[in-house]
């Protein structure tokens, strides 16, 4: 994992060199300042050729635009260069042993110590933690203030001592995530985003960023997907005939399709409206609930169409595209939970999309 990582991180560096890994950041903290749309036709087309992801994905999709965006002058140019350029890998510390999706009731705190904060707590389900240079860290500082007061969002240098790293091991075989545990850690004041005690806004920033942009390319993935699964139905024969003439399996490759159409026009319609307004929106959340659910009922059509074949993994002769669909059927299981919860992505919706009443 190590070894591939770092050759996305060389990939990342080649695409910065080019000007191409912040399209639409400013040129003065190393963008091309091109405008959303022709960044996500970028996105699409590097997709289509089946380019290599980037290093930094974190970074440059969910928390550079929120140092963008409530960023000191200073902060900008010291942080957004190196992101961009994959010099420094960042992850994001919001959920917690207690509190997943309820990023609100974390509980890992900060206290003012002269110009430093000193950070105690842990933070569970870490995207990157185990090759971070940085994390974005959301903290109580006030712990007398209101569950949604009193946050603060905080840039810690993972290097710094005190912090610890354990990887979890998930079902796929990888540990792709991590617990980070803060025991002292000092930070300076001058690290934090935004006002302090005032973090909730921000990281509603990171939040709504991760839902809106994240399905930019993965419509084209998903889609590259749906055609190898084609192509592999008219290869797989069921008595004597290929599985693309099963009336079954053609139905549930229009159904398919279909979704993929679906999500793929919403995704078009939320980038519109993010380039107007400059800021996504709880909107968002209708597309991490489509493309989270519609992975898990695709990655279960691939598993009924190939078979007990498509569940033998990586190493195996037998193993379909080398196992890429056992990974990809265990991976799904996650996807209604990174990136917030289905069940708390109904909640939003119902709240702030369509004015319902909260349920208490």
């Amino acid at each position: 994992m190590r070894e591939r990582f770092e050759h996305l991180r060389a990939w990342q560096r080649r695409l910065y060199e080019g000007g191409w890994a912040g399209v639409a950041w400013p040129k003065e903290y190393g963008g091309r300042g091109a405008s959303l749309m022709e960044q996500v036709i970028f996105l699409e087309e590097m997709a289509r050729a089946q380019a290599p992801p980037i290093a930094n994905t974190l970074g440059v999709g969910l928390i550079g635009p929120t140092i963008i965006h409530f960023g000191t002058e200073e902060q900008k140019r010291r942080f957004l260069p190196k992101i961009l350029s994959a010099e420094e890998i960042w992850c994001q510390g919001f959920s917690e042993p207690n509190a997943g999706s309820d990023v609100a009731g974390l509980r890992s705190t900060a206290r003012l110590d002269g110009d430093h904060f000193v950070i105690d707590g842990q933070k569970v389900w870490n995207s990157y933690g185990w090759v971070a240079d940085w994390c974005a860290l959301v903290v109580r500082t006030d712990p007398s203030a209101p569950k949604h007061k009193g946050l603060t969002y905080i840039l810690v240098d993972m290097k710094s001592p005190g912090i610890e790293v354990r990887p979890i091991r998930q079902m796929s075989g990888e540990s792709e995530f991590a617990e980070l545990f803060f025991n002292n850690v000092r930070t300076p004041a001058a690290n934090v985003l935004g006002k302090v005690n005032q973090g909730w806004e921000v990281a509603l920033g990171t939040l709504m960023h991760e839902r809106a942009t994240l399905g930019a390319s993965i419509t084209i993935v998903y889609r590259r997907s749906f055609d190898r699964l084609v192509e592999l139905t008219r290869q797989i024969r069921k008595n004597g005939r290929p599985l693309s003439e099963d009336a079954v399996v053609r139905q549930k490759l229009a159904q398919a399709y279909t979704e993929l159409e679906v999500f793929r026009l919403n995704q078009m319609r939320s980038i519109s409206r993010l380039s107007g307004a400059g800021i996504p929106g709880p909107e968002g959340s209708i597309l991490k609930i489509f493309w989270s659910e519609y992975n898990q009922r695709f990655q279960q059509t691939a598993q009924e169409i190939l078979g007990p074949y498509g569940m033998l993994e990586e190493g195996s002769p037998h193993a379909v595209d080398g196992g890429e669909w056992a990974y990809g059927f265990l991976r799904t299981r996650g996807n209604t939970i990174e990136a917030g919860t289905s069940e708390i992505q109904r909640n939003i919706i119902g709240h702030f999309v369509l004015g319902l009443p909260k349920s208490y």
